[in-house]
């Protein structure tokens, strides 16, 4: 059996066992703390995020061994330099709506005096993704 099918097969069950356990305990644990409270979303959550992205690629991975001719066209489709270039752009205009949507939203919150640990938490992770962005600006730059 190929590594990787093997790999994707072992995280499929990772993630449907970290699902699991989060629905078992939604259903039986009643504590009033606050983070027993969340825990079983946070698994759901994670538990189905792991699961479907190793699902998708148990099949990727079982039909590329079954026909290797689709196989070598996905292959070079994928390296493709025109399809790799329309990649960045789609990711570039999309980060570039984000950070003015995401700013709307942020002012939006605010007027609605939503609670602050709430925009707090939104400020936060806007201002990660900005410095992310800008911190490989610079990177590229300098390569470039």
């Amino acid at each position: 059996m190929n590594k990787s099918l093997l790999k994707a097969i072992l995280f499929t069950i990772l993630g449907f066992i970290i699902f699991g356990s989060g629905i078992y305990l939604v259903k039986n644990i009643n504590e009033s703390n606050s983070t027993m409270q969340t825990l079983p979303y946070i698994m759901i959550g994670i538990g189905c995020g792991i699961f479907g992205h190793n699902l998708g690629n148990v099949f990727s991975i079982r039909t590329t061994l079954r026909y290797p001719d689709i196989a070598k066209n996905i292959e070079i489709v994928q390296k493709d330099e025109r399809n790799i270039i329309i990649t960045y752009k789609s990711k570039s205009k999309a980060y570039d709506m984000m950070v003015f949507v995401y700013g709307a939203i942020l002012l939006a919150f605010g007027l609605m005096q939503v609670d602050m640990k709430v925009i707090i938490i939104l400020a936060v992770s806007y201002l990660f993704i900005v410095f992310y962005g800008v911190y490989y600006r610079i990177k590229l730059d300098k390569e470039m």
